[in-house]
């Protein structure tokens, strides 16, 4: 019954099965080493989570950003783009991966 469901609910939160905090640490733990911090903002609000928390933790790696993206881009491809249809293609794969165009741009010269 409705009335039922909301009581477990409630419950799992009261002892603490259910914490939004610890999602959010591991959501970024786990991904945000193939991630950007956009893509990483896109999953959590997918998961119902958004707001101050998960703005701080987003913060806390904004500063990684370029190392990320780079280890990201290496992994991938390796080498610089030799003509630019190559180029647009992995600038592509890390703007989809939710690196910020700056970000890009910078692994791309």
């Amino acid at each position: 019954t409705p009335g039922e469901l909301a009581q477990a609910l409630d419950e799992l939160q009261a002892r603490d099965f259910i914490n939004d905090g610890r999602v959010i640490e591991s959501v970024i733990n786990h991904r945000s080493s193939k991630l950007g911090a956009a893509r990483l903002k896109q999953e959590l609000a997918a998961k119902g989570l958004s707001g101050e928390a998960v703005a701080t933790a987003l913060a806390s790696i904004k500063d990684s950003e370029l190392e990320r993206a780079q280890a990201v881009w290496l992994k991938k491809f390796g080498e610089p783009a030799q003509d630019p249809r190559e180029r647009a293609k992995q600038a592509r794969f890390l703007l989809t991966r939710g690196f910020p165009a700056e970000v890009v741009n910078k692994i791309l010269r």
